[in-house]
């Protein structure tokens, strides 16, 4: 079970890689048959629905991402815990865009598989 201490710390930690533009920090925490879905792949990413499977695929995906939002900057607005999970909702300060990522972590500790929404 994750716990909220356990979730707080890593949001923290998450948030701040994410606005170093760090993306080996970032990519620290996840798998290597990590799988993602969000809509902004299917925006960012030419023929691809959605869905982004594997480390190095989603640094690419994330590459582009920084890119487009140079001034990207996460604000932590709460955290939620679950059983092997937990729910990030954030603002992204550049855009002025709400998103929940929820990241759900293997008997590693890394997160295999996250689901991202954006109001």
């Amino acid at each position: 079970m994750v716990t909220e201490t356990f979730a707080k710390s890593f949001a923290d930690t998450w948030a701040a890689a994410w606005n170093a533009h760090n993306l080996d920090a970032i990519l620290s925490h996840y798998s290597d048959n990590f799988t993602i879905e969000t809509p902004m792949a299917a925006k960012l990413l030419a023929g691809n629905e959605g869905v982004v499977h594997g480390k190095e695929a989603v640094r690419e995906y994330w590459q582009i991402g920084l890119q487009r939002i140079p001034d990207l900057h996460f604000e932590i607005l709460d955290v939620l815990t679950g059983i092997n999970s937990l729910t990030i909702y954030y603002i992204n300060t550049a855009t002025g865009r709400k998103s929940a990522e929820s990241l759900f972590f293997n008997d590693t500790g890394k997160i295999h598989r996250a689901f991202v929404m954006y109001s």
